[in-house]
């Protein structure tokens, strides 16, 4: 117990000093926001892997899609490495760089208010960020307490509040600079923490052939059997290419690995990165990255039928797939140093993403509702209506908000992970549906398509959202995850059909706005 507090002791303190050493970075609006604009190529990557894989994949993702799909679940972590972030940095990483930079955006809301002349959107997306992020918190606190509670035998409640006040302290006192450096340093952490696990897991079955022919003769459970998933279900699917269900297999991709291009907090990371050259190698250490840390928890999860059938929850008619990752892990690692290292592990990985979560939510509400011209200031300076002293000011004054959206946002969100109302993945599933099924379609193609009109945009919140919410209003007769999927994938034909039908945006706007890219 001793090693696994110190190790956790030294890392909260750590990330407490990079907060304290940022903290002259963060007095103003860009500082705190975007690091000033000029973050560098390693520190991006690394705040776009920790933001993207948080508990919620290692504890959450890859626990419950391991038991569905076997070994066949690596497929999700081999996505979100190609689809979710190499793709995503060659197509999004520079024309979002040069048109926000252009048009003056810091957040996902302000490109849309901005780059299709229309201030509506720009408060309604907001509050579609802001509503939306919170589940995604909620998940992520709860997959970081349940390993807390495996590895020091703290209470669920006090986990996450706990990790809820340390969260709040970097990212109030360093901004967007404190989180990329703490990224940074629990990036290498995830690397490090996920092999020696892998390692050690196999080990305790006998080595990886022998787990492999385990997994051969592994059948569906009872419980199993009554899932459509497993009604075509062949001897050895688990330990086969592409698992027992490859078309549901198909869904999780899609979800896990597109929807990142959709999702404020991971976009955001394109805004603030210093240069083309910065992104070009962003490119690589991120896809890098991905590959180690996704395709590490999803091969791992993948043998998660080895370790015992998990609780059955009659209440909700599935099993308790977030105990499974913390039941491996308490059964083959019996090294209190590497056990420390897995609470360090996730710690790294939750609060990379807790940070740019509150941290978006809390710009997003502030610059997009709060104050809603941001070339205010700016023009009344130039003008001589207000001086540089009251300018200041006034950009002091909005980062004190964010930093009080911060606390409010967090409360929130714990209150809900108290609580949750499903497991893991269905919290991920709607959070990522609505925010991706809204802003994938219309950001993307924001970005390259002149002819994408205002309407098509409205048409595109409506329908991500929509569908998302009345799914959900339902009680889910889609599964969460593939209606989320669904939701991603179907706002490209909204988007689509509605600009060939209504009114463009003005050639001389559009003109301005492409200057950029020349």
């Amino acid at each position: 117990m001793f090693i696994k507090i110190l190790l956790t002791v030294i890392f909260l303190a750590v990330t407490v000093f990079v907060g304290i050493y940022s903290r002259k970075q963060a007095n103003n609006v860009d500082g705190f926001v975007l690091g000033g604009r000029s973050v560098g190529p390693w520190l991006s990557a690394f705040a776009f892997g920790t933001s993207y894989f948080s508990a919620v994949v290692f504890v959450g993702y890859a626990g419950q899609f391991g038991w569905k799909y076997g070994l066949a679940s690596s497929w999700i972590g081999i996505g979100n490495a190609l689809i979710g972030s190499l793709l995503a940095w060659l197509i999004l990483g520079r024309r979002t760089k040069l048109m926000t930079q252009h048009i003056h955006s810091r957040t996902m809301p302000d490109f849309f208010g901005t780059r299709f002349s229309n201030q509506g959107l720009r408060i309604a997306a907001s509050i579609i960020a802001f509503v939306f992020l919170i589940p995604y918190t909620a998940g992520v606190y709860s997959g970081i307490s349940k390993l807390f509670d495996m590895g020091f035998g703290i209470p669920y409640e006090y986990c996450i509040i706990i990790m809820a006040l340390l969260t709040a302290v970097y990212v109030i006192l360093g901004g967007y600079k404190a989180t990329a450096i703490n990224d940074f340093i629990q990036g290498i952490v995830m690397l490090g923490g996920i092999i020696a696990v892998i390692v050690v897991v196999l080990n305790s079955q006998g080595g990886l052939t022998e787990a492999f022919n385990k997994m051969k003769e592994v059948a569906p459970t009872a419980h199993d059997l009554e899932s459509p998933l497993y009604k075509d279900f062949q001897p050895g699917d688990f330990a086969s290419w592409f698992g027992p269900n490859a078309i549901s297999l198909l869904g999780v991709v899609v979800l896990t690995s597109l929807g990142t291009w959709g999702l404020p907090q991971m976009v955001g990371k394109f805004y603030s990165i210093t240069d083309e050259a910065a992104i070009r190698r962003g490119t690589i250490i991120s896809t890098i990255f991905a590959f180690i840390v996704a395709g590490g928890c999803y091969f791992l999860g993948g043998f998660g039928r080895l370790f015992g059938e998990p609780v059955w929850n009659e209440a909700r008619h599935n099993y308790k797939f977030d105990d499974i990752i913390p039941t491996m892990l308490d059964t083959a690692v019996n090294s209190d140093l590497l056990i420390g290292l897995v609470m360090v592990l996730v710690l790294s990985a939750s609060m990379s993403t807790l940070a740019s979560l509150v941290l978006t939510s809390s710009s997003t509400m502030t610059l997009d509702l709060i104050y809603r011209d941001k070339r205010a200031t700016a023009d009344e300076v130039k003008s001589g209506e207000i001086d540089d002293e009251v300018a200041e000011k006034i950009e002091r004054r909005k980062v004190v908000i964010m930093r009080v959206l911060i606390v409010f946002f967090i409360v929130i969100s714990v209150l809900i992970a108290l609580n949750p109302p499903t497991f893991i993945a269905q919290l991920m599933g709607i959070s990522w549906g609505a925010l991706a099924g809204a802003f994938l379609a219309p950001f993307l193609l924001g970005l390259y398509w002149r002819g994408v009109t205002t309407a098509s945009v409205w048409a595109c919140f409506i329908w991500g959202v929509g569908f998302t919410v009345v799914n959900m209003i339902l009680g889910n007769p889609i599964n969460p995850i593939d209606c989320g999927a669904i939701a991603m994938v179907g706002g490209f034909p909204v988007v689509l059909l509605v600009s060939l039908f209504t009114k463009k945006l003005p050639q001389a706007k559009l003109d301005s706005i492409w200057k950029c890219y020349k």
